[in-house]
């Protein structure tokens, strides 16, 4: 075996094997100049050098001393399957070339003797064969490392989902909470329809996704559209889908929502502001489990969930008129009713935070707990907007926070602050005493307004500003007092 390296570094190495040395010596001659070409006189020594050797191209004569070429190449199929075959041959025995072809898979054969330009030619070509099928091999592998990776992503992605969408995630304690979590545990063990009521930002859309991801459905997708964010065109082709042409601008044809929820939930959410139309369209879905696209003649059936929400008063709009009322039945196979937050007032704190710590971690603050005095105002304002307004005001409070340690009342919305602050008379004016002393009774409400104050403000220089009197007298009269 030899091998006859060229003066550059070479992209492929060439296995030739002929028990002629004259032949051998021809085609290293013709070959080395663009590649690496190894000799063996004999089949076995070409299979040692192919043990050793990252070969791209095997040219083999058809007749070989202890096994003949196509034995040979048989053998390089098993040891190296990508490396490209090619046969010498001195015959024109064409079945025996043919034989030679369909058993050894040879990519081609030169016959003797060879023209040296033809030669590299079909060299040349052999190894771009050889190239793109490499380069496939690659591409495959990282294709499917890629997809492994992809998997893995989805799944930790879809657990993710699970998690944050899941009941435990649904914070409350209060007796009226626990009415709609014994409600949500039994309907998502169904497939019923439900209708979700509500004022805005009592989390309607959470809870949708709850139900979904602990329900039997929870591998296929959740969707959601609100009805009255789109005009109606839009929201029946979002909804339902079109084919190509059914209007200007529809330029293919377009799956809807309902299509792509097969299998699992679609959230209808502010059901009460479609017009008469689309609520013959939803009608028929929930009815006949069928959509029809715009543009399109025939229907395709579904089996979809459907979950709506709404914050306005739906059974009132069917007496006025506003609303089908067979769609309202439709929908409301089971009505699950959120209480706003001023219904649950125990949950504040709670909420508040549990918002606190999502934000300040988002943020990178370093803000923790909140002083009596601003939970106060937290649990006394009346939350129009709900949890999603409670969530608002954390936000702000971390976002303008500054150095600060703990949220004070002081750093809330001005509407928070004005609505509860506590005023003089909510300190108490009568003190235990055992005689008509007004002297003991004044120090005893003194000592009464001071806890207070530091309490509910977590320092002596902020309990005097609230107090209206100087850090230092306030200072002296606690050391009067005893405290």
């Amino acid at each position: 075996m030899n091998a006859h390296p060229g003066s550059e570094a070479k992209k492929y190495s060439i296995l030739v094997v002929d028990d002629e040395e004259e032949i051998l010596r021809g085609l290293c001659e013709a070959l080395d100049d663009e590649y690496e070409v190894f000799s063996a006189a004999s089949g076995e020594v070409g299979l040692e050098v192919l043990e050793r050797e990252d070969i791209a191209l095997v040219i083999a004569d058809q007749v070989l001393p202890g096994m003949t070429g196509v034995e040979f190449l048989e053998k390089v199929i098993e040891r190296k399957p990508t490396a490209i075959r090619m046969m010498l041959t001195g015959y024109a025995d064409v079945a025996s070339i043919v034989r030679a072809v369909n058993e050894g898979r040879i990519y081609r054969y030169i016959q003797k003797p060879w023209d040296p330009e033809e030669l590299r030619l079909n060299v040349r070509r052999a190894l771009e064969s050889y190239g793109l099928a490499s380069e496939n091999v690659q591409l495959t592998a990282a294709l499917a490392e890629a997809n492994e990776r992809l998997r893995q992503e989805n799944l930790y992605l879809r657990r993710e989902v699970e998690r944050r969408y899941s009941f435990g995630n649904i914070i409350g304690g209060s007796p009226s909470m626990a009415r709609v979590f014994d409600v949500m545990e039994k309907v998502a063990a169904t497939s019923a329809t439900l209708l979700i009521t509500g004022e805005t930002g009592t989390g309607k859309d959470l809870v949708a996704r709850a139900i979904h991801y602990a329900s039997p459905r929870k591998d296929a997708r959740f969707v959601a559209q609100n009805c009255g964010a789109l005009p109606d065109t839009l929201l029946e082709s979002e909804l339902f889908g079109h084919r190509r042409g059914a209007f200007t601008g529809a330029h293919q044809d377009k799956k809807g929502l309902f299509e792509l929820a097969h299998g699992g939930t679609i959230f209808l959410d502010e059901i009460g502001e479609t017009n008469p139309g689309m609520q013959v369209r939803l009608l028929r879905v929930l009815q006949d489990g069928e959509v029809r696209p715009l543009g399109a003649s025939d229907t395709r059936k579904v089996d979809v969930r459907v979950i709506a929400a709404t914050n306005r008063d739906l059974r009132k709009m069917v007496e006025e008129g506003d609303f089908r009322e067979d769609l309202f039945y439709r929908l409301r196979v089971v009505e699950l009713p959120l209480p706003p937050l001023r219904e649950r007032r125990e949950d504040i704190p709670t909420l508040a935070e549990h918002f606190l710590e999502r934000a300040a971690e988002r943020m990178g603050s370093g803000l923790r707990g909140f002083t009596h005095s601003a939970m106060n105002r937290l649990t006394a304002y009346p939350w129009p907007g709900n949890v999603r307004e409670l969530e608002n005001e954390i936000e702000r409070v971390v976002a303008l926070s500054g150095d600060a340690s703990a949220v004070t009342a002081d750093m809330l919305s001005e509407s928070l602050r004005a609505v509860s602050r506590p005023s003089d008379a909510s300190f108490p004016v009568e003190a235990p005493f055992e005689e008509w002393d007004l002297g003991r009774a004044t120090d005893e409400l003194k000592r009464r307004m001071i806890a207070r104050a530091l309490e509910e403000e977590g320092n002596k220089s902020r309990a005097a500003e609230r107090l209206g009197i100087p850090r230092q007298s306030l200072q002296k009269m606690m050391k009067r007092l005893g405290m």
